[in-house]
Parts: structure tokens; sequence; C-alpha cells
């Protein structure tokens, strides 16, 4: 229903509806934003993986930290799952979020915040001390209708950053990516521009990255050697911008060596799950054709130490559900064709159908498909108990292994990550978590 009023309602009335909500939550909550360093995290990947990183190394530092993302609402130590299968959700939650966490003692607020919430006005109202760029790849192009608008609904979180009334301000931008350098153009007092140059030499793997780092702020210090237990060159980039980030606010690279080098595993975000099995199981967000690519190669061959030489060794079985249902259609063959080409096994499943038909969604993807046969079954929980059974059967027949010269199993369970549920037609929604599924199945699976 509010839905086909929205639709009926001029585009400006609804406009002006999203930034009364927004400035009025701020005006009722007392201006939260002021009483607390509030840093901003966006980009297309690697939000929810950057603002964990950064509450981290703000912790070790000794602040007491509040973190709204994805995956929960954290203040100091006293954290809630994000039920609202949105990021920034509205009607000024993010306000009276910072103001309990301002009333709690926090001095450090780190919220990730998108371009459907700044699309939506979400942002307002809320005063930036420092803005992360991780990167900008196509997403919810149906959404914003181009490449473009989305990339516009995102400058407008440095736009927000720029008309902040707190100084310094800092905006940290990964100039690897092409739109980097546009968020650099945000007239702040301090500009940090990461890349990884900063880590050379590096080496990635599935279960570390290890990276010498080159500080950038004179007399900061000598370079440092890290090994942060995080997998994939996508983490090496969220890590640098963290760093980019603490030595524009003077935080001793020593102290954020400590955090770092002790993260404890983040959910949903290529997060390993163990039951005893003698294979990998890996619960990951990755619903992106770019986040897909970098999830799969981590697991295929870590890189060399010259990042030009990787042979596969490993099998790869994978579970896609591509984009919700009515979103982002472009991507499902893409995804599809990603899958085919690096994984060795793939089961297409519900992920988010809403209103749409799942076989049309998975048969998009499949249609991507050139060189294997990908299986589908539709009930996600059966998906990932015969792909659990087919990695078992892989890992323990000595026979299979010398066919297929691999030795190592990987299950890739992607698309979700903490997602609480499976959304249905007309709203309806199954509670639902992939790492509980995965845990349950591979139990039974092991007491067989």
């Amino acid at each position: 229903m509010k839905r086909f009023i929205k639709k009926l309602l001029p585009p400006q009335v609804v406009e002006l509806y999203h930034l009364a909500l927004a400035y009025g939550g701020a005006l009722w909550y007392r201006l939260p934003s002021k009483k607390l360093f509030v840093i901003g995290i966006t980009g297309t990947k690697g939000k929810s993986t950057t603002s964990e990183l950064v509450a981290a190394v703000l912790k070790e530092a000794g602040y007491p930290v509040a973190v709204a993302s994805t995956i929960h609402f954290t203040i100091g130590e006293k954290t809630e799952p994000n039920l609202f299968k949105m990021t920034m959700p509205g009607r000024a939650y993010l306000q009276k979020f910072m103001r309990e966490a301002a009333d709690a003692g926090c001095t450090h607020a780190v919220i990730e915040m998108t371009s459907e919430g700044a699309r939506q006005w979400r942002h307002k109202g809320i005063l930036l001390d420092a803005l992360v760029f991780t990167n900008l790849q196509p997403e919810h192009i149906e959404s914003h209708g181009s490449l473009e608008n989305y990339a516009r609904a995102k400058l407008l979180l440095a736009q927000s950053l720029a008309d902040s009334p707190k100084r310094p301000r800092i905006i940290a931008a990964n100039v690897d990516d092409a739109y980097g350098a546009k968020f650099l153009e945000t007239p702040v007092e301090i500009r940090a521009p990461f890349s990884l140059s900063d880590a050379d030499p590096y080496n990635v793997s599935d279960t570390e990255v290890r990276f010498l780092y080159k500080p950038a702020r004179p007399n900061s210090g000598k370079d440092e050697l890290f090994t942060v237990p995080l997998p994939g060159l996508f983490n090496l980039r969220n890590i640098l911008g963290v760093l980019a980030l603490g030595e524009a606010m003077h935080i001793p690279l020593a102290t954020m060596k400590r955090a770092l080098e002790n993260i404890t595993p983040i959910a949903g975000r290529a997060e390993r799950i163990e039951r005893g099995q003698n294979f990998s199981v890996i619960v990951d967000y990755a619903h992106t054709p770019d986040s897909l690519k970098a999830l799969i190669e981590a697991y295929i061959q870590p890189f060399d130490a010259s990042r030009n030489n990787s042979t596969k060794n490993r099998r790869i079985i994978c579970i896609l559900g591509s984009t919700g249902g009515g979103r982002d259609q472009w991507k499902r063959p893409l995804m599809g064709k990603i899958a085919d080409e690096l994984c060795d096994s793939v089961y297409l499943t519900n992920e988010d159908p809403y209103d749409e038909d799942p076989q049309k969604i998975v048969a998009a993807i499949a249609a991507g498909f050139t060189t294997q046969t990908p299986h589908t079954i539709l009930d996600r929980r059966e998906a990932i108990r015969a792909a659990l059974k087919e990695a078992q059967a892989f890992s323990e027949n000595p026979t299979l292994r010398q066919t297929q010269g691999d030795s190592n199993v990987v299950v890739l369970i992607t698309g979700k990550g903490t997602d609480p549920y499976i959304m249905g037609p007309s709203g309806s929604k199954q509670a639902w978590s992939d790492k509980k599924v995965a845990e349950e199945e591979l139990n039974n699976l092991l007491e067989q």
C-alpha cells in the first residue's frame, strides 16, 4: 500500500517527506551527531568489513565506539543484529541510534552509508567528520536509472561531508577505483588517498593477507609488515582504506597493527563454518559480479608475491542465487558466466525472489553458463545440503581426487551473508541464516 501511494504522489512531495523525516529526526533527538566523531563508510563493496575494521582500530586506540552496519547495530559492548533488510533504516532510526550512543558515552560512531539511503535523504542531519570510499561497481542500476545516477547518489554523501560544520573533515578514497578521484575532489581539510601501491610487496591467501605498508604521513614511522587474518585481495583493499583513515586521524601505526592483526572473523563476510568437516565452507555476502569473482578467486589459488601467477588447485563448489526479485536483472547471466568459468560445480537456488518467479531468476543466471550445467534446487536448505554432500563425497573419495587432480574442496555459500530473511511474494519473509543452516546440515552430514 505504501509503495502504491508513493507512486501516486509527485516526486517533489516524496522528497519533502523524506527530508522532513531526516531533519525532524535530527532535531527530535537533539542533533546527536554533534556529540560524536562520525565516520561514514560508502562504496559498492567492502562497507561492512571496513566498518568493522575501523571500529576495531578505534577501540584499540581507546575510544568507545558505536557501529551501524548491514550486519548489526553496536553501542559499546551491546550488539543487536540488523533485521531491517536495509543498511540505513529510515524514520530517524540512525538519529535515535546516535543519541543512544552519545548518551552511553561513545565518542565515535561508524555508519555504513548507501546510495539508496542517500537518495531518500537519510544522511541529512548526520554531521560527518570523515568519509571512506571503498569502490564503485554497477549495482542498483534499475533503481537509480543508470550507473551515472548511482555514482551521483554516492557523491551526495561526499557533498554531505563538505557541508559539515565540523573541522577538520577527512575523505579517504580508493584511487585504484575510477571514481576515487571524484571523491577526493571533495573540498575538505584532509584528503587521504589509498591504493594497492601502498602495500608492496603483498601476498594474499584464503586465510590471510601479508603486506609491507608504507605510511603516507610524514614522520609517521617506518614501513610496517602486517599479517591480517582475513582472506583475499578485496580485504587488502579494505584494510588499506582503514589505515589511510587512521593515519589521517593520527592514530599510531602500532595501534592499528595490533587491532588489525587481532581482528576476529566478520560475520557473513568470507566467514568460515567449522564443524570438523574435511573441506572448507564459506558464507559470504557476494552479490555483484565483481564481488563474486573476487571471492571465488581468493579460494581458487593464492597469488604469489609477483601477483601475476596463479594456478587452480582447488575444487570450488558454489551456491548462487544472484539478485533479489525485480532488481538488477542485467547481472544475472554475468554472474552465471563467472561461476561457470571459475567453479567446478554450481547450485542455483532461491535468494530473495520477492514477487518475481524464482524459476525465471535462476533461468536468467543459467543463461550465462556455456561449459557446464548448473544444478537447480530452489529450496535453499536443500541446495546447501546437496553442495555439502558433494564436497564430502569428493574429499573422502581418493579415486575422485586422483581423477580430478584436486585435493582441496571449498563450498562457497554466496549472496546473503548475515541477511536474516528470505523475502517472498507480497511482503512475506522466511527467517533465515546461511550460517545456521550450514552448521545444521554439516552436523547432520557428519553424524551419518
